[in-house]
């Protein structure tokens, strides 16, 4: 018998999954927007990633948000998700750590292993 929270990863490694497969998006970045995340900054960074993605014309990255993800001491937190590579999980980021995961990461397909808090 697999544990709680071991499910709980199956299920929500098959949500992302079925997302990805049912959008025209390469890439989905996924802001953690729980309170601890707003606390520090996470609408300023879900704000730069969505000016960032539109100044460079990107129509195949889909921004989106979530609530808390458990990793309140690396806050403000984002997720990249392109599919058929592992989940890249960036932390303690700001505004300008933003703009440098879209040139480096979304844009130039190196992962900014700088701010990496967590990889599937």
């Amino acid at each position: 018998m697999k544990s709680l929270e071991e499910l709980r990863k199956i299920r929500e490694k098959a949500q992302q999954d079925m997302k990805l497969r049912g959008s025209n998006y390469r890439i989905k970045i996924v802001v953690g927007m729980g309170t601890s995340g707003i606390a520090v900054g996470a609408r300023e960074v879900m704000k730069s990633f969505l000016e960032e993605i539109e100044k460079r014309g990107l129509k195949d990255v889909q921004i989106t948000q979530t609530g808390e993800k458990g990793l309140s001491s690396m806050e403000p937190v984002a997720d990249v998700i392109e599919e058929g590579k592992p989940k890249v999980t960036y932390g303690y980021l700001t505004t300008e750590k933003a703009k440098r995961i879209v040139a480096e990461h979304i844009v130039n397909g190196q992962v900014v292993s700088d701010y990496i808090v967590a990889s599937e």
